[in-house]
């Protein structure tokens, strides 16, 4: 993976005592090989090297920075510059188009599209104008009552055209989003029907959407979409589990078109605009506390989010918080947010099972025990009846409720330790990495 083989080669610098010229060129060295084995092009591998060395060693470094630091910022600014740039999509009343070829997940991707827009508080209709691929149209239906969208089709017409006009008559949203046909390959068909589509909706967005795991062939696809519909930007999807997710968006980034949203898992607020720095920053660990707090935001919309921050931590303020964490998706996406990217799988899986376990324990303590946990320390009969109502054991419990004094414990010294606050601050007014000593 990517982000984990970069980490890997930035830590071999960070364990120096002492950074040097050699050091630097042992690095980047580790950092071609790395890109290479990911699918970036070689040509943007060798460009990106040279930037790296030409400022790591003849650049001013600013004032109050070790070489050390001066070349970890300089390898993250160059690689957010490889990486294209951020996107900013408009949140206005506007006709979109997606294309693209078979299995780049273009009909998920337009329901996840419609999601964020809903999202945003902009109605949304999705049109089925991919007439080709049978039950496009009815997937394409089922997302829509699924995202709270409006679904527009002719069944049995063959002319998408068609299909695209009747439904500009009868819409009356905020956001018209239209799929189109894909094919194997880029072929003259796929060409004159995205025309005729194009031609009837005029759109105002025009979206590539291709996997990440096509790697740089992603650039000449681009390029090949980009003279038949001018795009607005690419979509890049499956980017959670693709190693070659650099070389895709490096590629696309290559040509001057722009990446505009990143699809990370199979939920549907697993699509995210794309920003590069936030995208780098993961990749070389770095917290997203920013995303992080916007997906803690989107999960706890129904709940007092501020009477949750304000409250001293109970079980039954905890119960609320775990409610709000299995919304946010994944859980190893939220380590990834969090700067703790490398946490092993096996931890992890092992956490979304402690989670389910902790929710059953909850669900059979009494509105008094959720209250106050200590009436459970010591009372046997309490801690035997919860494990009955839970089916786990007396010994999990125990287990529970010390996990839980502890982090009650570490929640309390969380509050009072501005420095870390003070360096997120920073790092979300501007200061990158630094806040964090990299």
């Amino acid at each position: 993976m990517l982000g984990k083989k970069l980490r890997e080669a930035l830590a071999k610098l960070t364990g120096r005592a002492y950074v040097d010229e050699d050091a630097v060129k042992s690095l980047i060295k580790e950092l071609q090989r790395v890109l290479i084995a990911s699918d970036v092009n070689v040509k943007l591998v060798l460009a990106l090297s040279k930037k790296i060395e030409e400022r790591a060693l003849k650049t001013k470094k600013l004032e109050g920075l070790t070489l050390k630091e001066h070349v970890m910022k300089v390898v993250y600014e160059e690689l957010v510059n490889l990486m294209g740039e951020s996107y900013t999509p408009r949140l206005d009343k506007h006709k979109v188009l997606l294309c693209g070829l078979f299995g780049s997940g273009k009909t998920t991707t337009t329901s996840k599209i419609a999601h964020y827009y809903k999202t945003k508080g902009l109605s949304v209709g999705l049109v089925g104008a991919d007439v080709d691929r049978p039950a496009a149209q009815e997937q394409l239906e089922q997302l829509s009552k699924q995202v709270g969208a409006r679904f527009y089709t002719i069944k049995g017409e063959k002319d998408a055209a068609k299909i695209v006009e009747k439904a500009l008559s009868e819409s009356k949203e905020d956001v018209v989003i239209v799929d189109s046909a894909g094919r194997s390959a880029f072929d003259d068909e796929l060409v004159d029907e995205l025309k005729q589509i194009n031609d009837a909706l005029k759109p105002d967005e025009v979206y590539l959407v291709m996997s990440g795991d096509i790697g740089q062939v992603a650039g000449k696809q681009a390029e090949e979409f980009n003279k038949t519909v001018p795009l607005s930007g690419v979509i890049v999807t499956k980017m959670d589990g693709s190693a070659k997710g650099g070389g895709a968006l490096s590629a696309v980034a290559a040509t001057g078109t722009k990446i505009a949203f990143i699809g990370l898992g199979e939920k549907m607020g697993d699509m995210q605009v794309y920003n590069a720095e936030k995208f780098v920053g993961r990749l070389l660990g770095v917290p997203d506390i920013e995303g992080l707090m916007e997906k803690i935001k989107e999960a706890t919309k129904e709940q007092d989010v501020k009477k949750l921050e304000t409250e001293e931590l109970t079980i039954e303020t905890f119960y609320e918080q775990l409610k709000a964490a299995k919304k946010m998706g994944p859980l190893s996406n939220v380590f990834s947010m969090l700067g703790a990217a490398d946490v092993p799988k096996e931890m992890v899986q092992q956490s979304e099972q402690k989670l389910k376990q902790y929710e059953a324990m909850i669900n059979s303590m009494t509105k008094t025990e959720k209250k106050n946990p200590s009436l459970m320390k010591s009372n046997k009969t309490r801690i035997q009846r919860i494990a009955k109502g839970c089916g786990l054991s007396e010994k999990d419990i125990r287990e529970f409720l010390s996990q839980f004094e502890k982090m009650e414990k570490m929640m309390k010294k969380f509050k009072k330790d501005r420095g870390f606050r003070k360096k997120l601050e920073k790092m979300m007014k501007g200061g990158g990495m630094q806040g964090f000593g990299i």
